[in-house]
């Protein structure tokens, strides 16, 4: 085994306890990279998503303002950061404690054998971490040439794009060979359902490697992949292109980790409580460990936990003997509520966190609820990575060049505010104008973008666009 780190001898012996520990366990896993970190640069590092060679945005220095103040006024901490890549790299805070490094190491393997096996991630690129280094060299040089406002200025616009893309696309285009059209010609839970079966009639395989130059196929009209529709068909300068090219090929890349919160963490957390648990920890470290693990694992009333949520659904498959290895590969988190929160689960885990006044007392609930109507909740909270379902139908309806979006409505109003932004944002890329159909409180609305302003109409035709399941 090749442990490449800076950790020092006692956390050095304590990763390969427990990576011989959680291989013996049947965890599988690229090779695991730990570097201890000061509080402050483990921030920095999130900020980035995990890679410190990334293209420089403002984004992503207010997002480390935000972590900052969260770790100084003591509202949030981070213990550890491991991204998806061959090796796996995870970044350890120096300040804490043995026990906490410790709980966080097992953790990590966890999540590293998740990023390894999970059918989600594997049209992911395992080496972003260069990939990542590559575009913020192209990035830099556009900068060079043109101006770093100018760029600076468009990166932005792309950024503030990026979760306008298809979720499903990598992997379906994976299953069923090189295709283009960028559309799921099926409702989204039936679409889950049946990728779930595709995969679950295959032998039990390690998941193969990716082109690095893999990408998402270019999509056709109608498609959830909008900022791969502009890229390919938008009036962009060569430089402008590539730039939404990069930032296309990021978003793909963590669009797995969206769709996968709840069993990822809940996996990671699953596994770092056996490993423990099973003659790692001394004993003088139980409580403290009860604590630690108890305090990460707590659901606040009105408040969902993904590690809570995703360790309950593991100890519950568990219990009803499911093939828990099978579950981490196949499913996302929509597919697997789906199977197993059945009227007991629900009752004891999504009930607290649903339900006003709902408290348990000795094992029990203290009234009876629906549970499908939880279950429902939550599948709908869940879908689409907890994003708006959004679609590019059709351009030039109108003859202006105008592209014509439609949020499939799920019961969730979106935020007009955060709306308008978007549709200003791809608006000045698009250069023409740019519709949007929603549904806002039952009421049917066109929101229209036209020369950076944004204007709310009511429409019937929103209602029937988007009320109905996509085609």
């Amino acid at each position: 085994m090749r442990l490449k780190s800076n950790l020092p001898a006692a956390l050095k012996y304590q990763a390969v306890i427990i990576e011989s520990a959680a291989r013996e366990a049947g965890l599988d896993f690229f090779e695991v990279v730990f570097e201890l970190l000061d509080a402050r640069d483990v921030n920095g590092v999130a900020a980035y998503g995990g890679f410190p060679v990334r293209y420089p945005s403002w984004r992503f220095g207010m997002e480390y303002e935000r972590l900052e103040k969260g770790y100084r006024w003591g509202l949030s901490k981070i213990y550890e950061l491991v991204i998806n890549n061959d090796p796996t790299y995870a970044y350890l805070v120096r300040s804490n404690s043995l026990l906490e490094q410790k709980l966080v190491m097992a953790h990590v393997y966890g999540h590293a054998d998740f990023f390894k096996n999970n059918l989600w991630f594997s049209p992911t690129d395992r080496h972003m971490l260069d990939t990542m280094g590559n575009h913020s060299t192209r990035v830099r040089r556009y900068a060079d040439a043109l101006g770093q406002e100018a760029v600076e200025t468009f990166l932005d616009r792309a950024l503030s794009l990026d979760t306008l893309v298809d979720p499903y696309l990598p992997l379906r285009a994976r299953a069923t060979g090189p295709k283009r059209g960028g559309r799921v010609h099926a409702p989204l839970s039936e679409r889950a359902l049946r990728s779930l079966e595709a995969v679950s009639a295959t032998p039990f395989t390690e998941v193969e490697d990716v082109d690095d130059a893999d990408e998402p196929p270019m999509p056709k009209l109608p498609t959830y992949d909008i900022l791969g529709f502009v890229e390919e068909n938008g009036p962009l300068d060569p430089w402008e292109r590539d730039i939404l090219r990069i930032v296309r090929r990021e978003a793909y890349y963590f669009c797995p980790q969206r769709m996968t919160k709840i069993m990822n963490e809940g996996w990671a957390s699953f596994w770092h409580s056996k490993l423990l648990t099973g003659g790692i920890l001394e004993a003088s470290e139980i409580l403290d460990f009860a604590d630690c693990h108890s305090g990460a694992t707590s659901s606040p009333q009105g408040q969902l936990n993904p590690y809570k949520i995703g360790i309950e659904l593991f100890r519950h498959a568990e219990a009803r003997g499911e093939d828990i290895f099978r579950l981490r590969r196949v499913h996302n988190d929509v597919s697997l509520v789906h199977k197993l929160v059945d009227e007991e689960f629900a009752q004891k885990c999504l009930a607290p966190i649903f339900v006003p006044g709902m408290r348990q007392r000795d094992g029990e609930t203290c009234r009876e609820v629906d549970w499908q109507l939880l279950k429902t909740r939550l599948l709908q909270e869940l879908s689409w990575g907890g994003l708006p379902q959004i679609e590019v139908v059709d351009v030039d309806a109108e003859g202006e060049g105008e592209m014509l979006l439609v949020h499939h409505h799920d019961g969730r109003d979106l935020q007009l505010g955060r709306a308008s932004e978007t549709l200003k944002a791809l608006e000045q890329l698009w250069q023409h104008p740019v519709h949007l159909l929603t549904i806002e409180e039952k009421q049917g609305r066109r929101l229209v973008c036209r020369g950076g302003e944004v204007t709310s109409l009511d429409t019937r035709e929103a209602e029937k666009a988007c009320a109905k399941e996509p085609a």
